[in-house]
């Protein structure tokens, strides 16, 4: 394949993806049929079948692909960085397609007959580097396990984000994140450390 055809199979790909994504998004994945995501994506069917067999099939790629392209904060790794992160997605769950609908659908594949935990297992892994980092900073309190603990948060984190879009369409989200972390810390974090840590928003919201 030469260095044209090759971008301009990978640019039609991204736009079946944001055109899934966003569909899936508004729909779930019952409502988004792939004529409608071929229309929004301005591809033909055969554009479409080369690079997704089938819906389950494409759904499962913007499921696992839901972290693509986030620009995590920046910062010394730790729980200060963790804390960032988790309000960093809080604000792409509220703006962000891509992720929204990989979350939706992560929540929603059993209707779909899918049973995959790999889009949880990556921000387990996400959480759990900050976490090592934390333990190597002296952050934690002895016998926090950091890969209990990041099962743990984003297991909290994820039923969090379905609640407050259930109850507000996430309108909410940063304050219950924020929360999250207020009754958590206590029993994660150093005592010294935890003074330290800030709320403020890199994510445009003060909790």
């Amino acid at each position: 394949m030469s260095g044209t055809v090759q971008e301009r199979a990978v640019k039609t790909r991204e736009a079946i993806l944001r055109a899934a994504s966003e569909l899936f998004d508004e729909h779930g994945y019952s409502g988004a049929s792939i004529s409608k995501i071929m229309r929004r994506a301005e591809v033909t069917a055969g554009a479409m079948y080369f690079h997704f067999a089938s819906k389950s099939d494409l759904a499962h790629a913007v499921m696992i692909e839901q972290g693509d392209g986030l620009e995590m904060p920046p910062g010394e790794d730790g729980l200060q960085r963790l804390i960032d992160i988790t309000l960093y997605l809080a604000s792409e769950l509220q703006s962000n397609p891509k992720l929204r609908a990989g979350v939706r659908l992560a929540i929603e594949q059993g209707a779909w007959g899918v049973q995959d935990d790999s889009a949880y297992r990556y921000w387990v892994d996400t959480f759990a580097e900050q976490l090592r980092a934390a333990r190597k900073g002296g952050q934690l309190l002895p016998g926090v396990d950091e890969e209990e603990l990041a099962w743990l948060l984003v297991s909290s984190y994820s039923g969090t984000q379905l609640l407050s879009d259930i109850s507000v369409g996430r309108a909410d989200l940063h304050y219950r994140v924020t929360t999250l972390w207020r009754y958590l810390l206590p029993g994660i974090a150093a005592p010294a450390v935890k003074t330290r840590l800030s709320f403020t928003a890199r994510c445009g919201q003060a909790a």
